[in-house]
């Protein structure tokens, strides 16, 4: 990869958007994949975009990612958690294809909301209990792990004050219980070890501050680590 590839990730609620939006002001022109594809209902060519920074995000809104969003996201149908898996690892797939791999190519800084790591963290959580094996050997995420980012960034928080945060949800993963889990998985020592060794810098903000802090935070990171 000749470019920059950044990924912000999770629990709900703990404030990746925040995060976001602090790295996002560090730059003057930046192309947002995630709204060009609602728009457009397609993955722009790497030619058409003049902005050497690109913001995005998973799940996407164009093919399998659309199918993930209208479909199985919404609640409406229970769908099983390998078929869940299988969504999210097509949408990702098409999305490295399409777009990651190509844009990095080029030279282009990508700095995108959520990823690899949070199939890692929530899927084998849902109630069929898939392995962490399970979830890696799938083909979109063999190939989000092979061409994992120079930098992974996790804002951490505590499940009790996510609870807090996220007051009245009730979604799978919306439980203290879960909510529990999720956090520990996101911290683990684990999940650090597998982004390490395919080379990605793991970076921890800590999500439980005031907001004024998280944002001070993600600036010193930026300045730090990711400024080039």
């Amino acid at each position: 990869m000749k470019g920059t590839f950044i990924i912000v990730d999770g629990i709900d609620g703990s404030g990746k958007g925040e995060v976001m939006r602090v790295f996002q002001d560090q730059h003057e022109h930046v192309f947002d994949l995630d709204k060009y594809t609602q728009d457009h209902r397609r993955f722009p060519k790497i030619e058409e975009i003049n902005q050497e920074v690109i913001l995005s995000a998973e799940p996407t809104h164009v093919y399998a990612g659309a199918a993930l969003r209208e479909e199985i996201l919404a609640g409406e149908r229970k769908y099983s958690a390998l078929t869940t898996a299988h969504g999210f690892a097509l949408d990702r797939e098409i999305l490295y294809n399409r777009f990651i791999i190509p844009a990095l190519k080029a030279g282009k800084t990508i700095i995108q909301e959520r990823g690899i790591a949070s199939s890692l963290v929530y899927q084998p959580v849902q109630m069929e209990k898939l392995s962490l094996r399970d979830i890696m050997n799938i083909s979109g995420n063999r190939l989000a792990i092979k061409n994992a980012p120079n930098f992974l960034i996790i804002v951490k928080a505590d499940a009790d004050v996510i609870s807090k945060r996220i007051k009245g949800r009730k979604g799978i993963f919306d439980s203290l219980f879960f909510q529990r889990k999720i956090e520990e998985r996101f911290e683990s020592e684990w999940l650090k070890q597998v982004f390490e060794r395919f080379g990605s810098k793991v970076i921890y903000i800590d999500g439980n501050l005031p907001l004024e802090e998280v944002k001070e935070n993600a600036l010193k990171i930026y300045n730090d680590h990711l400024k080039r």
